[in-house]
């Protein structure tokens, strides 16, 4: 049974360590659309970023090991500033204990507190329990790529669902 796992801000100190987590969970070819990690030097210089921007990751982190992600992408052209792109992911052995429901929270709340109004994310149509997660999260349906990834001789179609919140101000 792990230890008491803390969902935290990501920070350029665990870089290293968020490295490894993505790398083993990129390597499943199951979960995201990247086969393999960036470079650990992009990690850092995205990680210092978004502690000093907008765009969010949190991590899940038991003792000093990174167990899980949740980063959200914020807009960044004239007109989508409201708007965020959600990814995540959870190392194999930690799954199926709410740890991707607590990290999809933060976040969200995060991004909320940022004034978006949208967060979208895409999902293999094979991921259902990610699905069931994200619905119970409060995202919906939007629209369906089929056949959009080809890997290992299988076809998969990509989900895409949103969340949405209305507007608070004048974002």
């Amino acid at each position: 049974m792990p230890s008491k796992i803390t969902i935290q801000p990501g920070s350029a100190d665990l870089a290293k360590r968020f490295h490894e987590c993505f790398e083993s969970v990129a390597r499943e070819r199951v979960h995201l659309a990247s086969l393999v990690a960036p470079s650990l030097e992009a990690i850092r210089e995205f990680t210092v970023k978004a502690a000093e921007g907008r765009n969010i990751r949190m991590f899940a982190v038991d003792g000093s090991h990174v167990v899980g992600w949740c980063d959200v992408f914020i807009g960044q052209k004239p007109g989508f500033e409201h708007a965020g792109n959600l990814g995540m992911g959870v190392l194999k052995s930690y799954r199926r204990q709410g740890l991707g429901y607590r990290l999809v929270r933060a976040a969200i709340d995060l991004v909320w507190d940022e004034g978006l109004t949208r967060v979208e994310l895409e999902v293999f149509a094979s991921n259902t329990a990610v699905i069931s997660l994200y619905t119970k999260c409060g995202f919906e349906r939007e629209g369906v790529k089929r056949r959009a990834r080809y890997i290992d001789g299988k076809y998969d179609d990509i989900i895409l669902m949103a969340l949405l919140r209305e507007p608070t101000s004048n974002r």
